[in-house]
């Protein structure tokens, strides 16, 4: 099997896991919220055009899901001190919680799937261990949200 097919597998595979453990994941709230809120956190205090960015979605939309965040005490804006018209973006205490809350429960989902393809914790390490590897490595080519 040529590189370019395992790694189009690989993007495959892997996005296929994060959308079948979000679908049945007992989430308290949406995981578009919740992925957002992991934004976040990676990029630290940010600009809603850099979390537009980093999401790949508009200024308008990305400005939508923050309200929401922000009316539920998720997120909350302070004044940018490198510039005082714009805004930093960052989690609450409840951000941080909810987020990890979400975490949780889709692991859980995940738990009897494991059990299903009877994936010891060594493989299992060396795979999360990879994936890592390329999400950092990403990273160093200049996307910190990768």
């Amino acid at each position: 099997m040529r590189t370019d097919d395992v790694l189009e597998e690989l993007l495959r595979s892997a996005a296929g896991l994060s959308r079948w453990a979000s679908r049945h994941a007992d989430l308290e709230l949406p995981w578009a919220q919740a992925r957002v809120l992991s934004l976040i956190e990676e990029l630290g205090p940010a600009r809603v055009t850099a979390l537009a960015a980093a999401d790949d979605t508009s200024q308008p939309t990305m400005t939508c899901q923050l309200q929401r965040l922000e009316a539920q005490g998720l997120a909350a804006r302070t004044p940018d001190p490198a510039d005082g018209r714009a805004s930093l973006v960052s989690l609450t205490d409840a951000g941080h919680e909810a987020l990890a809350g979400a975490r949780r429960a889709r692991t859980a989902a995940l738990r009897p799937v494991l059990e299903d393809v009877g994936a010891d914790p060594q493989r299992l390490h060396a795979v999360a261990s990879l994936l890592t590897e390329l999400v950092e490595a990403a990273r160093r080519r200049g996307d910190p949200a990768a």
